[in-house]
């Protein structure tokens, strides 16, 4: 081992406070350490000392729910009031304590299956209010029931519990508190460990991921929620003989809140933090008793302190400075992973027959039919809103269509995205999907074991499957420290990280959903030759990426949809020069656009808008590199290129919406690449952006007058009247609102919005997306008279034929570089365009 290889001090002292002895070491101490204290102490601090241990045990529970899967509860006072009621009536009743004790954790484990059901359907503040609502009722439920609870007037007179003939008075259940609590401890160390914690925190991460490996989110946090019901559940029990009287008013809501501050303050996801945020709120309001009305206001201030000093709780933000990384790399063993991934290679492949969908009336997929055999890389191409997505989400369970058949040995249509996967189908995603808070080797580990996670308590990852993991990380080429959180990681390594896991899974079916955004063309091609490997170890790969030049470098078959229709199926040589792909990929059609009458002389006039090395990106690799466009007064210029080649993040970065690395954007004269978007909207740039983006449920006219809210002279009854003599579908429409629009009256709207604010230059991102043909038409004629008008207008469209026929100059796009420029006509006439769009490589040949 070379000396950059040896472990650092503060390396060898973070491996010894994670290691597991070191934690049952802790708790041993502690427990042991609180029982002396409570056998030695009056009998005020005995109270004390068990309310603390009380506390501890829901904060266990709190933190399986929080810290493990990542829900929150603000009704966990109910299942305490509930062990406490259960245990009361059943031992005025009769009935031995510690039956009373059992049923007390049954009966909350029921009520936590009974809230965790429906609530767990919902997320953030919803499943917060349902929690809420919770309390409430358990709580109101206890007034209401008087021949149970006793309503107001509450229980008291219970028998003290007995053990072996010795009688439990309060000591007694002090130290059955603390031994409780220290048990609570162990367990969720053991679960927190093994692959039911493990689990827990990858959905707590990305649901979407979970299901995509084989989990089901549903299943997992119900399990969370139960056990935290039982948990809290089995405090209120012991709380009962402690307390020797209950009534609704000894659970108030608030003391929901202080269960839920002592785990955040103490460390959410931390083993010690229920012990150390309960340590706070059990003991800190004791130490401010004497302080009378101002104890709360001060109670208050110091938990908001800790909060914002430690926003990872008191452990969470210790742990953090103690803590350091382990740098060691993933190490291959030489193991055969084409031969894990081949499996018995029985396999026949992936047959989609018929599928469709609709949203809302909207055709989004209709008569898809593809097969992707084993050992052949099949892409999914199309331009913007072809239904690529929509098809990949069908097939992985995440959409359930309408119609079709997706067959994997059998009819899998339907089937939810957990059991999808479990069938042998894996997937990546446009924006990595990863586990953030797991580490890289943790996130292959999960997806090894999602299939089949085993006993609660069940050992963690054995050394055979983490040595798998460090394979697959081996193999896809990633280089990085095994032990870094997943959300730390730069693009491309996301990337990376992504297809392991779902090589993991030992997949029939690899579904890739654009693996190549982002990413340095050096990367590109490595990952190509990946892909390639992967599909040569007799996986079906389905490939969806806009990189054509890749796309018809590595494809065995091509899949080309439009407006979610199949349009050709074939080899990539076919595809290309297929008249009706480069009709949906370039605009062919009907209309032709009208041009200008009379050419416009280009370089006579000061620009409106320019741009000089502008550079932008959403990670390491850069979506845009040193582009330089302008516009002049009364001109209309066109951006073209591919899906992916920058436009809209051009677009977004000159309305600020996007903040560039470098370069300088200039606005009439005054340079604004560091203002936000509303002062560039003041200076006189309007965006119409991709999408229209109108608000739906304002009228057409609030929303064409949003567009003037920087204007002190507008006219509203003139230009309005003006904007629908241009727009006259939306005169009808003036009062009803936007959301009810069609799409292409929906885009008239944004561009309605754009024009009132009087803008020194419209910029118009994707107008033609998703429309009708007749709409497109009756588009680009407004934009052809707008034009003419003198409009300064800089426009982004798929459809390139189109988009040059009504434009004055244009600027062709290439992974975020301008690699043509010209006027319209020439750049009409210049194969680089079809290029740009259809892929370079194979036009070549």
């Amino acid at each position: 081992m070379s000396h950059s290889e040896q472990p650092t001090a503060r390396l060898s002292a973070a491996r010894a406070l994670s290691h597991p002895v070191t934690s049952l070491a802790g708790i041993a101490v502690l427990t042991l350490g609180t029982i002396l204290l409570a056998l030695n102490a009056d009998g005020y601090l005995v109270f004390i000392l068990a309310l603390f241990a009380l506390n501890v045990m829901v904060g266990v529970g709190l933190n399986i729910l929080l810290g493990l899967s990542g829900q929150i509860s603000f009704g966990h006072v109910g299942f305490f009031a509930i062990g406490a009621y259960t245990t009361a009536i059943m031992v005025l009743a009769g009935y031995d304590y510690w039956m009373a004790f059992i049923a007390a954790g049954a009966v909350s484990a029921l009520a936590g299956v009974l809230l965790a059901v429906p609530a767990l359907r919902v997320t953030g503040p919803y499943l917060a209010m349902m929690t809420i609502a919770f309390a409430f009722i358990v709580e109101h439920g206890a007034i209401e029931l008087r021949h149970l609870t006793g309503g107001h007037n509450g229980l008291m007179g219970f028998r003290s519990p007995e053990f072996m003939g010795r009688i439990f008075f309060e000591t007694e259940v002090a130290i059955t508190a603390i031994l409780l609590s220290g048990v609570a401890l162990l367990f969720y160390l053991q679960l927190s460990r093994g692959w039911w914690g493990m689990a827990m925190r990858a959905v707590a991460d990305s649901e979407v991921a979970a299901q995509s490996i084989g989990l089901n989110p549903l299943r997992l946090k119900t399990v969370a929620f139960v056990l935290s019901a039982v948990l809290t559940g089995l405090a209120g029990a012991l709380f009962t003989p402690l307390q020797m009287f209950i009534s609704p008013g000894t659970f108030p809501f608030f003391q929901s809140i202080l269960f839920l501050l002592a785990v955040i303050v103490g460390g959410t996801g931390r083993l010690f933090g229920p012990v150390v945020g309960s340590l706070i709120v059990v003991l800190l309001p004791e130490f401010l008793s004497g302080m009378a009305e101002y104890r709360l206001l001060i109670f208050g201030g110091i938990m908001l302190g800790v909060l914002l000093v430690a926003p990872k709780g008191i452990v969470g933000g210790l742990m953090s400075l103690i803590m350091v990384e382990d740098p060691r790399p993933a190490r291959a063993s030489g193991r055969d992973i084409l031969g894990f991934l081949r499996g018995d290679g029985t396999h026949k492949g992936l047959e989609v027959t018929d599928l469709e969908i609709a949203f809302g009336g909207v055709q989004a997929a209709k008569g898809v039919s593809f097969k992707a055999e084993p050992g052949r890389v099949t892409s999914v191409i199309g331009p913007n809103g072809a239904g690529k997505t929509t098809v990949l989400n069908m097939i992985s369970g995440f959409y359930s269509p309408d119609g079709g058949s997706i067959t994997l040995e059998h009819d899998i249509a339907g089937s939810p995205a957990w059991q999808t996967a479990r069938a042998g189908i894996a997937r990546t995603y446009q924006t990595t999907q990863l586990f953030d808070h797991l580490s890289v080797g943790e996130n292959i580990v999960m997806a090894l074991g999602a299939r089949k996670l085993g006993w609660l308590l069940g050992k963690p990852a054995s050394a055979e499957q983490t040595a798998l993991a460090e394979d697959l990380l081996a193999f896809v080429g990633y280089t990085g420290p095994v032990a870094r959180p997943a959300g730390d990681l730069p693009h491309v390594d996301k990337r990376l990280v992504e297809i392991a896991r779902a090589l993991a899974t030992q997949p029939r079916v690899l579904l890739l959903d654009e693996p190549a955004a982002g990413l340095m063309r050096s990367d590109k091609e490595e990952l190509g030759q990946l892909i390639r490997k992967i599909a040569e170890a007799g996986v079906a790969v389905v490939l969806v990426e806009h990189d054509m030049s890749m796309i018809m470098k590595i494809s065995d078959q091509i899949v080309v949809l439009d407006a979610g229709v199949p349009i050709k199926t074939g080899l990539p040589g076919e595809v290309q020069t297929d008249p009706e792909v480069r009709r949906a990929y370039l605009g062919d059609s009907d209309y032709e656009g009208r041009a200008r009458g009379k050419p416009r002389e280009h370089g006579v006039a000061a620009e409106v808008l320019s741009t000089h090395g502008l550079t932008a990106g959403y990670g390491a690799a850069a979506a845009l590199d040193g582009v330089d466009v302008s516009v002049e007064p009364g001109e209309m210029v066109a951006v073209l290129g591919a899906n992916g080649a920058g436009k809209s993040t051009m677009m977004r970065a000159l309305s600020g919406l996007h903040r560039p690395v470098s370069g300088a954007i200039t606005l009439e004269a005054s340079r604004v690449e560091e203002m936000p978007a509303h002062q560039i909207a003041k200076a006189g740039l309007s965006l119409v952006p991709e999408g229209r983006q109108v608000f739906p449920l304002m009228s057409v006219r609030d929303n064409i007058l949003m567009g003037a809210h920087n204007r002190s002279d507008v006219d509203e009854t003139a230009e309005i009247d003006a904007l629908l003599a241009r727009f006259p579908r939306l005169r009808d429409r003036i009062d009803a609102p936007a959301g009810v629009l069609s799409g292409g009256e929906q885009q008239m709207l944004a561009i309605a919005r754009g024009l009132i604010a009087n803008p020194h230059i419209l910029l118009l991102d994707e107008p033609s997306l998703g429309l009708a043909p007749s709409i497109i038409a009756e588009l680009y004629e407004v934009l052809a008279d707008l034009r003419d008008e003198g409009v300064t207008i800089l426009l982004v469209d798929q459809m390139a034929t189109l988009a040059l026929a009504v434009a004055d100059r244009g600027y062709v796009l290439e992974n975020g570089h301008v690699v043509h420029a010209g006027s319209a006509e020439v750049l009409r006439k210049d194969a680089a365009i079809e290029q740009a769009y259809l892929g370079a490589d194979v036009a070549a040949q």
